[in-house]
């Protein structure tokens, strides 16, 4: 349980409120009747926003009398829709694991299909846009070799003095022809966190069983570990994730030993404690014993606090531009939940030039080395511009 005295204001729109009755499992229908006066074309909105329209529809499409039926029909175009893409990211996925392990590269898959499975032992239950995987560092050129071998594009990353390698943990590619974007990692998070080896990973990881060739992804503490941590940096801006929370620990064995263990090492034990605390508070997912210490303390309950503007206010964090204010408050909430080693990391990594140094003061390649000294400047000035740019 949750300390009473952590209890934070989840105040919602009735839209938001009936959303999360359906995706709480222990409800049944009869006692979860829509509230008069739905606004249903917001509550499509919201439904397609948090990415859980396969679980809503299966929900739902048994009940033509309560909802509106152009509702139950937009739901399950986007089922639909879902079950196609799913389909075509598991073949896709199979042969990409065959060609990698071919030409003797380890694949790790993060997400996609095979945790689809794992969680709802059916992949049209579960919304993905892409693949993502892990791959050594090393192979990374390798990797990317043949992914163009196969047809995919790399997404254009402008570049300084090989600065993706310092701010980014993946590249994303895409196959203009199959419509299929693969992200491949060689980091589970951006730099400024504790690294995970791939071996360890690679040590613990499973066998998915949902093709004919089986593909590996990671054990399940490892996977807990990485969908909060996945989680709880993108704000828990989508229900979808905090589902998975709740999916995972209600259905699998998990051995919280471990996984406290692993959350320690790794310095994530502020990101488990807000995970556990907003999961509990939307889906009354349980909290093991072995949790309580890291759950019911106030940090994780400021971090809890942080993500609700995002979850109940339906904000696009992954959408660029974005509005000044959104951009500045997400900064600010990613810098929050770092640790003290996390942000020293950080502020140190802030100091190797960007590509946007380049565009405020070009010089030759062969001088690119200068925009260490040149980057507190060149701050700066954009820092100064920006009054008058607005």
């Amino acid at each position: 349980m949750i300390d009473e005295q952590l209890i934070i204001d989840t105040s919602q729109s009735k839209e938001l409120h009936f959303l999360l009755t359906l995706l709480r499992e222990e409800n049944r229908f009869e006692e979860i009747i829509p509230l008069k006066e739905i606004d249903w074309n917001h509550f499509l909105e919201l439904v397609k926003h948090h990415r859980v329209c396969p679980l809503i529809y299966i929900r739902l499409k048994g009940t033509p009398d309560a909802v509106p039926p152009y509702v139950i029909e937009a739901l399950f175009q986007e089922y639909k829709k879902n079950t196609f893409k799913m389909l075509q990211l598991t073949g896709e996925m199979e042969t990409l694991d065959k060609v990698f392990n071919e030409n003797d590269i380890e694949t790790l898959c993060l997400k996609g299909p095979p945790v689809a499975y794992e969680l709802f032992k059916n992949i049209s239950l579960r919304m993905s846009k892409d693949l993502d995987i892990l791959v050594r560092e090393e192979d990374l050129e390798k990797a990317e070799s043949i992914l163009f071998s196969l047809g995919y594009e790399k997404e254009e990353i402008l570049t300084v003095l090989n600065e993706i390698k310092w701010r980014h943990h993946h590249i994303a590619y895409y196959h203009p022809e199959k419509k299929i974007q693969v992200e491949v990692h060689w980091r589970l998070h951006p730099r400024s966190m504790k690294r995970t080896r791939f071996e360890e990973l690679w040590n613990g990881k499973r066998e998915s069983q949902l093709t004919k060739h089986p593909i590996s992804f990671m054990g399940t503490e490892d996977l807990l570990l990485y969908l909060i941590s996945h989680g709880g940096r993108h704000g828990w801006f989508r229900l979808r994730w905090l589902k998975d929370i709740d999916q995972m620990v209600r259905n699998k064995d998990i051995n919280y030993v471990h996984f406290k263990e692993l959350a320690v090492k790794h310095q994530q034990k502020d990101l488990v404690g807000q995970a556990f605390q907003l999961a509990n508070l939307f889906f009354q997912t349980p909290v093991h014993e072995e949790l309580q210490g890291i759950v019911n303390t106030k940090r994780a309950n400021q971090l809890a606090k942080k993500a609700l503007p995002f979850i109940k206010e339906m904000v696009q964090l992954h959408v660029h531009p974005q509005p000044k204010n959104l951009e500045t408050s997400y900064k600010n909430y990613l810098f929050s939940i770092k640790t003290k080693r996390q942000k020293c990391k950080f502020l140190i990594i802030s100091f190797y030039p960007t590509p946007l140094d380049e565009r405020t003061f070009k010089l030759p390649k062969s001088l690119h080395f200068a925009y260490f000294l040149l980057r507190p400047f060149l701050w700066s000035w954009r820092k100064l511009k920006e009054p008058m740019l607005s």
